[in-house]
């Protein structure tokens, strides 16, 4: 069985968010979109609630959103970057309960993983994306581009997926031969 892998080409990985964006689905946009910027596993990506992200008595968008991760049952704090409010604030005027990623058949209940699954995959079906694609590949997707964009310390991206050592990050992140040799041959130290 193949291991699920981040989205490495930015093309790909744009086509694959507005894929929702442009058949009006805000609800499955964001829900890319959100996977993508929070790193967030699916389980507590689906449990978040309008009220994590949005003071409706002050009408504003929360700067952060706090939660207890279920696997772990530690607390994070993580910042929500214009891209991610972008999406939320397509959403909020078609909110369908409290819920952000509001189930279309259970009312007053999220969706499930199996239809997170099936929204993410569907997507990376019709946009021509190849390997194993998931919704934890949304949460690889962003310490890939992390890790090689060289602007976000690899202990950064460790803290953020909880991890306790190197290997464990450069297996996650799918780090592979070819990302090896752009390395090598894209030094030029003098």
């Amino acid at each position: 069985m193949a291991a699920t892998q981040p989205i490495r080409n930015k093309k790909h990985l744009k086509k694959l968010a507005e894929y929702y964006l442009e058949r009006g689905q805000c609800r499955n946009y964001a829900l890319i979109v959100m996977g993508v910027y929070t790193a967030l596993r699916i389980s507590d990506l689906l449990r978040l609630k309008w009220s994590d992200v949005y003071d409706a008595e002050k009408n504003i968008f929360r700067n952060h959103v706090e939660i207890t991760e279920k696997k772990t049952a530690k607390t994070k704090r993580i910042a929500l970057n214009k891209q991610v409010l972008g999406a939320l604030r397509l959403c909020l005027p078609h909110r369908r309960g409290e819920y952000i990623f509001a189930s279309n058949r259970k009312s007053g209940k999220a969706i499930s993983r199996v239809q997170a699954w099936r929204i993410i995959h569907a997507a990376a079906i019709a946009v021509g994306i190849d390997g194993k694609v998931s919704c934890h590949s949304l949460r690889k997707t962003w310490g890939y581009h992390a890790c090689r964009s060289g602007e976000v310390p690899l202990a950064v991206i460790m803290t953020i997926y909880n991890h306790s050592n190197f290997q464990t990050t450069k297996r996650y992140l799918g780090v592979e031969q070819d990302d090896l040799d752009k390395a090598y041959l894209g030094m030029e130290l003098f």
